[in-house]
Protein backbone atom coordinates (compact mmCIF):
# COMPACT_ATOMS: atom_id res chain seq x y z
CA UNK A 1 0.00 0.00 0.00
CA UNK A 2 2.61 2.66 0.82
CA UNK A 3 3.90 2.39 -2.44
CA UNK A 4 1.02 3.33 -4.54
CA UNK A 5 1.89 7.31 -3.50
CA UNK A 6 5.90 6.83 -4.84
CA UNK A 7 4.36 5.53 -7.92
CA UNK A 8 1.72 8.04 -7.96
CA UNK A 9 4.53 11.01 -7.78
CA UNK A 10 6.92 9.39 -10.29
CA UNK A 11 3.79 9.37 -12.93
CA UNK A 12 3.51 13.03 -11.86
CA UNK A 13 6.97 13.83 -12.48
CA UNK A 14 7.36 11.56 -15.54
CA UNK A 15 4.17 13.51 -17.43
CA UNK A 16 6.14 17.10 -15.83
CA UNK A 17 9.81 16.46 -17.61
CA UNK A 18 8.16 14.75 -21.08
CA UNK A 19 7.50 18.22 -22.42
CA UNK A 20 10.93 19.18 -21.89
CA UNK A 21 12.45 16.09 -23.85
CA UNK A 22 10.28 16.22 -26.26
CA UNK A 23 11.24 20.11 -26.87
CA UNK A 24 14.26 19.07 -28.00
CA UNK A 25 13.36 16.65 -30.98
CA UNK A 26 12.82 18.14 -34.44
CA UNK A 27 11.61 16.36 -37.39
CA UNK A 28 13.17 16.87 -41.03
CA UNK A 29 10.28 15.05 -42.39
CA UNK A 30 7.92 17.72 -40.73
CA UNK A 31 9.99 20.67 -41.67
CA UNK A 32 10.58 19.90 -45.43
CA UNK A 33 11.92 22.81 -47.56
CA UNK A 34 11.15 21.69 -51.03
CA UNK A 35 8.30 21.01 -53.07
CA UNK A 36 8.22 17.02 -52.58
CA UNK A 37 9.35 17.48 -49.00
CA UNK A 38 6.24 19.74 -48.78
CA UNK A 39 3.35 17.49 -50.31
CA UNK A 40 5.01 14.33 -48.47
CA UNK A 41 4.07 16.73 -45.00
CA UNK A 42 0.85 16.99 -46.39
CA UNK A 43 0.16 13.26 -46.74
CA UNK A 44 1.47 12.19 -43.43
CA UNK A 45 -0.57 14.72 -41.88
CA UNK A 46 -3.67 13.77 -43.71
CA UNK A 47 -3.60 10.51 -42.96
CA UNK A 48 -2.43 10.82 -39.13
CA UNK A 49 -5.45 13.03 -39.08
CA UNK A 50 -7.88 10.56 -40.61
CA UNK A 51 -7.02 7.87 -37.88
CA UNK A 52 -7.40 10.08 -34.99
CA UNK A 53 -10.89 9.74 -35.81
CA UNK A 54 -10.80 6.38 -34.66
CA UNK A 55 -7.90 6.59 -32.02
CA UNK A 56 -9.34 10.05 -30.47
CA UNK A 57 -12.74 8.48 -29.47
CA UNK A 58 -11.66 4.87 -28.29
CA UNK A 59 -9.24 6.66 -25.46
CA UNK A 60 -11.88 8.34 -24.59
CA UNK A 61 -14.52 6.16 -24.48
CA UNK A 62 -11.90 3.53 -22.52
CA UNK A 63 -11.26 6.13 -20.13
CA UNK A 64 -15.20 7.07 -19.69
CA UNK A 65 -16.55 3.80 -19.42
CA UNK A 66 -13.67 2.93 -16.99
CA UNK A 67 -15.02 5.74 -14.77
CA UNK A 68 -18.31 5.50 -15.34
CA UNK A 69 -18.92 1.83 -14.28
CA UNK A 70 -16.29 1.73 -11.26
CA UNK A 71 -17.06 -0.39 -8.74
CA UNK A 72 -17.68 2.34 -6.16
CA UNK A 73 -20.38 4.03 -8.81
CA UNK A 74 -23.73 2.64 -7.90
CA UNK A 75 -25.79 5.04 -9.83
CA UNK A 76 -24.35 3.30 -13.49
CA UNK A 77 -27.16 0.47 -14.91
CA UNK A 78 -26.56 -2.60 -14.58
CA UNK A 79 -27.88 -4.35 -17.83
CA UNK A 80 -26.53 -8.30 -17.45
CA UNK A 81 -28.70 -9.28 -20.40
CA UNK A 82 -27.82 -6.70 -23.38
CA UNK A 83 -26.24 -8.44 -25.83
CA UNK A 84 -26.56 -6.74 -29.20
CA UNK A 85 -27.06 -2.70 -30.55
CA UNK A 86 -27.49 -1.95 -34.40
CA UNK A 87 -26.77 1.57 -33.67
CA UNK A 88 -23.31 0.53 -32.34
CA UNK A 89 -22.43 -1.69 -35.17
CA UNK A 90 -23.12 0.85 -37.43
CA UNK A 91 -20.80 3.75 -35.85
CA UNK A 92 -17.99 0.29 -35.55
CA UNK A 93 -18.00 -1.02 -38.89
CA UNK A 94 -18.94 2.64 -41.14
CA UNK A 95 -16.37 4.89 -39.71
CA UNK A 96 -13.65 2.76 -40.71
CA UNK A 97 -14.48 1.63 -43.93
CA UNK A 98 -15.19 4.87 -44.88
CA UNK A 99 -11.64 5.80 -43.74
CA UNK A 100 -9.78 2.94 -45.49
CA UNK A 101 -11.62 4.15 -48.40
CA UNK A 102 -10.36 7.62 -48.58
CA UNK A 103 -7.10 6.30 -47.20
CA UNK A 104 -7.05 3.93 -50.58
CA UNK A 105 -8.38 6.47 -52.94
CA UNK A 106 -5.57 9.35 -51.52
CA UNK A 107 -2.70 6.79 -51.87
CA UNK A 108 -3.30 5.53 -54.94
CA UNK A 109 -3.54 9.50 -56.27
CA UNK A 110 -0.40 10.54 -54.55
CA UNK A 111 1.27 7.19 -55.29
CA UNK A 112 1.24 9.06 -59.06
CA UNK A 113 1.68 12.45 -58.07
CA UNK A 114 4.19 11.45 -55.98
CA UNK A 115 6.52 9.22 -58.07
CA UNK A 116 9.94 9.57 -57.67
CA UNK A 117 10.40 9.02 -61.04
CA UNK A 118 8.39 11.73 -63.01
CA UNK A 119 10.01 15.07 -63.91
CA UNK A 120 9.06 18.36 -61.74
CA UNK A 121 6.63 21.45 -63.08
CA UNK A 122 8.35 24.35 -62.30
CA UNK A 123 7.70 28.12 -62.46
CA UNK A 124 9.71 28.63 -65.61
CA UNK A 125 8.07 26.52 -68.11
CA UNK A 126 10.46 24.55 -70.17
CA UNK A 127 13.32 24.63 -67.53
CA UNK A 128 15.58 21.47 -67.92
CA UNK A 129 16.37 19.66 -64.84
CA UNK A 130 19.99 19.79 -63.61
CA UNK A 131 21.77 15.83 -63.62
CA UNK A 132 23.52 15.05 -60.89
CA UNK A 133 24.70 11.02 -60.38
CA UNK A 134 24.96 9.65 -57.28
CA UNK A 135 26.94 6.42 -56.33
CA UNK A 136 26.97 4.44 -53.29
CA UNK A 137 30.28 3.26 -52.52
CA UNK A 138 31.27 1.37 -48.82
CA UNK A 139 30.73 3.33 -46.93
CA UNK A 140 30.65 6.74 -48.81
CA UNK A 141 28.48 8.41 -51.59
CA UNK A 142 30.19 10.34 -54.61
CA UNK A 143 28.51 12.64 -56.63
CA UNK A 144 29.47 12.79 -60.34
CA UNK A 145 28.25 16.43 -62.39
CA UNK A 146 28.35 15.24 -65.92
CA UNK A 147 27.51 18.50 -67.36
CA UNK A 148 30.39 20.50 -65.39
CA UNK A 149 32.64 17.29 -65.41
CA UNK A 150 33.52 17.16 -61.78
CA UNK A 151 33.03 14.89 -58.62
CA UNK A 152 33.02 14.70 -55.42
CA UNK A 153 32.51 12.24 -51.97
CA UNK A 154 30.28 13.11 -49.48
CA UNK A 155 29.13 16.32 -50.31
CA UNK A 156 27.00 18.05 -53.25
CA UNK A 157 26.00 21.11 -53.96
CA UNK A 158 22.60 22.67 -56.38
CA UNK A 159 21.16 26.28 -56.92
CA UNK A 160 17.57 26.84 -54.79
CA UNK A 161 14.57 26.68 -57.01
CA UNK A 162 16.40 24.40 -59.60
CA UNK A 163 14.83 20.72 -60.30
CA UNK A 164 17.75 18.02 -59.73
CA UNK A 165 17.42 14.96 -61.47
CA UNK A 166 19.76 12.19 -59.18
CA UNK A 167 20.53 9.24 -61.54
CA UNK A 168 21.32 6.90 -58.28
CA UNK A 169 23.45 3.33 -58.53
CA UNK A 170 25.49 1.72 -56.25
CA UNK A 171 28.83 0.73 -57.15
CA UNK A 172 28.47 -2.46 -53.96
CA UNK A 173 25.93 -3.55 -52.09
CA UNK A 174 22.12 -2.48 -52.48
CA UNK A 175 21.86 1.42 -50.72
CA UNK A 176 19.11 4.21 -50.18
CA UNK A 177 19.89 7.56 -51.14
CA UNK A 178 18.09 10.05 -48.80
CA UNK A 179 17.68 13.84 -48.31
CA UNK A 180 15.07 13.97 -45.61
CA UNK A 181 14.19 17.56 -45.82
CA UNK A 182 13.58 17.61 -49.62
CA UNK A 183 11.69 14.34 -50.27
CA UNK A 184 11.50 10.94 -51.38
CA UNK A 185 14.15 8.35 -50.97
CA UNK A 186 15.11 6.05 -53.59
CA UNK A 187 17.37 2.63 -53.87
CA UNK A 188 20.96 2.47 -55.19
CA UNK A 189 21.35 -0.81 -56.94
CA UNK A 190 24.50 -2.04 -58.21
CA UNK A 191 23.86 -2.51 -61.99
CA UNK A 192 20.85 -0.97 -62.39
CA UNK A 193 20.10 3.05 -63.26
CA UNK A 194 17.55 4.69 -61.25
CA UNK A 195 16.55 8.15 -60.41
CA UNK A 196 14.94 11.02 -58.24
CA UNK A 197 13.44 14.22 -59.16
CA UNK A 198 13.88 16.37 -56.09
CA UNK A 199 14.01 20.31 -55.81
CA UNK A 200 15.08 23.35 -52.62
CA UNK A 201 12.85 26.06 -52.28
CA UNK A 202 15.02 27.55 -49.81
CA UNK A 203 18.93 27.99 -49.16
CA UNK A 204 21.02 25.96 -46.78
CA UNK A 205 22.78 23.65 -45.86
CA UNK A 206 20.48 19.79 -45.93
CA UNK A 207 22.22 16.40 -44.57
CA UNK A 208 21.24 13.37 -46.60
CA UNK A 209 22.54 9.69 -45.75
CA UNK A 210 22.14 6.22 -46.56
CA UNK A 211 18.76 4.60 -44.97
CA UNK A 212 19.73 1.07 -45.91
CA UNK A 213 22.30 -0.50 -43.70
CA UNK A 214 25.16 -1.36 -45.75
CA UNK A 215 27.99 -2.47 -43.06
CA UNK A 216 30.30 -1.60 -40.45
CA UNK A 217 30.37 2.04 -41.87
CA UNK A 218 26.82 2.75 -42.82
CA UNK A 219 26.39 4.96 -39.25
CA UNK A 220 29.04 7.22 -41.12
CA UNK A 221 27.54 7.19 -44.50
CA UNK A 222 26.25 10.92 -44.14
CA UNK A 223 26.52 13.73 -46.76
CA UNK A 224 25.37 17.69 -46.78
CA UNK A 225 23.54 19.39 -49.28
CA UNK A 226 24.52 23.26 -49.89
CA UNK A 227 21.75 24.96 -51.50
CA UNK A 228 22.22 28.44 -52.48
CA UNK A 229 22.32 30.95 -55.49
CA UNK A 230 23.43 30.33 -58.64
CA UNK A 231 26.30 32.27 -57.87
CA UNK A 232 27.17 30.02 -54.90
CA UNK A 233 26.78 27.56 -56.98
CA UNK A 234 29.23 28.55 -59.75
CA UNK A 235 31.63 29.45 -56.90
CA UNK A 236 31.49 25.88 -55.46
CA UNK A 237 31.96 24.32 -58.92
CA UNK A 238 35.17 26.80 -59.33
CA UNK A 239 36.45 25.82 -56.22
CA UNK A 240 36.15 21.66 -56.84
CA UNK A 241 38.15 22.73 -60.24
CA UNK A 242 40.75 24.47 -58.17
CA UNK A 243 41.58 19.87 -56.88
CA UNK A 244 44.73 18.00 -58.08
CA UNK A 245 42.70 15.36 -58.22
CA UNK A 246 41.69 13.47 -61.09
CA UNK A 247 39.35 10.59 -61.29
CA UNK A 248 39.92 7.91 -63.99
CA UNK A 249 37.96 4.63 -64.22
CA UNK A 250 38.53 2.41 -63.62
CA UNK A 251 42.16 2.25 -61.51
CA UNK A 252 41.38 5.81 -59.54
CA UNK A 253 37.63 4.84 -59.26
CA UNK A 254 38.18 0.98 -57.87
CA UNK A 255 40.93 2.71 -55.22
CA UNK A 256 38.12 5.16 -54.38
CA UNK A 257 35.91 2.25 -54.15
CA UNK A 258 37.29 0.56 -51.33
CA UNK A 259 36.27 0.10 -48.25
CA UNK A 260 36.82 2.93 -46.08
CA UNK A 261 35.23 4.01 -43.03
CA UNK A 262 34.35 8.06 -41.81
CA UNK A 263 35.34 8.88 -45.28
CA UNK A 264 36.76 12.87 -45.27
CA UNK A 265 35.29 15.24 -48.20
CA UNK A 266 37.25 14.82 -51.47
CA UNK A 267 36.83 17.31 -54.63
CA UNK A 268 37.90 15.69 -58.26
CA UNK A 269 38.49 18.48 -60.87
CA UNK A 270 38.69 16.11 -63.62
CA UNK A 271 36.80 12.52 -63.91
CA UNK A 272 36.46 10.39 -66.66
CA UNK A 273 33.82 10.55 -69.50
CA UNK A 274 30.88 8.51 -68.79
CA UNK A 275 32.65 7.48 -65.41
CA UNK A 276 29.13 6.66 -64.24
CA UNK A 277 27.82 4.44 -67.09
CA UNK A 278 30.65 2.72 -66.55
CA UNK A 279 30.57 2.09 -62.75
CA UNK A 280 26.78 0.42 -63.93
CA UNK A 281 28.20 -1.76 -66.91
CA UNK A 282 31.05 -3.25 -64.96
CA UNK A 283 28.89 -5.21 -62.78
CA UNK A 284 26.88 -6.68 -66.56
CA UNK A 285 28.87 -9.92 -67.91
CA UNK A 286 32.28 -10.00 -68.68
CA UNK A 287 33.33 -7.30 -66.69
CA UNK A 288 35.92 -7.58 -63.99
CA UNK A 289 34.70 -5.78 -61.30
CA UNK A 290 34.54 -8.56 -59.57
CA UNK A 291 38.64 -8.78 -59.30
CA UNK A 292 39.49 -5.29 -58.55
CA UNK A 293 36.73 -5.25 -55.71
CA UNK A 294 37.90 -8.58 -54.43
CA UNK A 295 41.54 -6.86 -54.73
CA UNK A 296 41.01 -3.71 -52.68
CA UNK A 297 38.64 -5.60 -50.08
CA UNK A 298 41.65 -7.29 -49.42
CA UNK A 299 43.78 -4.23 -48.86
CA UNK A 300 40.83 -2.92 -46.41
CA UNK A 301 40.87 -5.77 -44.38
CA UNK A 302 44.68 -6.12 -44.27
CA UNK A 303 45.08 -2.21 -42.99
CA UNK A 304 42.22 -2.73 -40.39
CA UNK A 305 44.84 -5.71 -39.04
CA UNK A 306 41.40 -8.23 -38.91
CA UNK A 307 41.46 -12.31 -38.47
CA UNK A 308 40.86 -14.98 -41.20
CA UNK A 309 37.43 -14.76 -40.84
CA UNK A 310 37.21 -11.44 -41.74
CA UNK A 311 39.47 -12.26 -44.89
CA UNK A 312 36.69 -14.67 -45.99
CA UNK A 313 34.03 -11.97 -46.22
CA UNK A 314 36.16 -9.54 -47.97
CA UNK A 315 37.47 -11.39 -50.02
CA UNK A 316 33.67 -12.21 -51.72
CA UNK A 317 32.62 -8.91 -51.16
CA UNK A 318 30.95 -7.57 -54.07
CA UNK A 319 31.02 -10.91 -55.89
CA UNK A 320 27.60 -12.42 -57.46
CA UNK A 321 26.28 -15.08 -56.79
CA UNK A 322 26.26 -18.10 -59.07
CA UNK A 323 23.64 -20.32 -60.85
CA UNK A 324 25.43 -23.34 -59.16
CA UNK A 325 25.73 -21.64 -55.41
CA UNK A 326 21.90 -20.43 -55.23
CA UNK A 327 20.86 -23.60 -56.28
Amino acid sequence: MSRTPSLRKLGVLLLAVLPLLLAGCSSALLDPKGQIGEEQRTLILTAFGLMQIVVIPVIVMTLLFAWRYRQSNRDATYQPDWAHSNKIEAVVWLIPCVIIAFLALLTWYTSHSLDPHKPLETQEEGQEPMVIEAVSLDWKWLFIYPEQGIATVNELAFPEDTPVRFRVTSGSVMNSFFIPRLGSQIYAMAGMDNDVHLIADEQGVYPGRSTNYSGAGFSDMTFDAHVGSEQDFEAWVAEVRESSESLTFPEEYYELAAPSEDAEIQYFSEVSPALYESIIKSFHAGGDHEARVSKYADSYADGFGHGSGHHESADSHGKPMSAEAAE
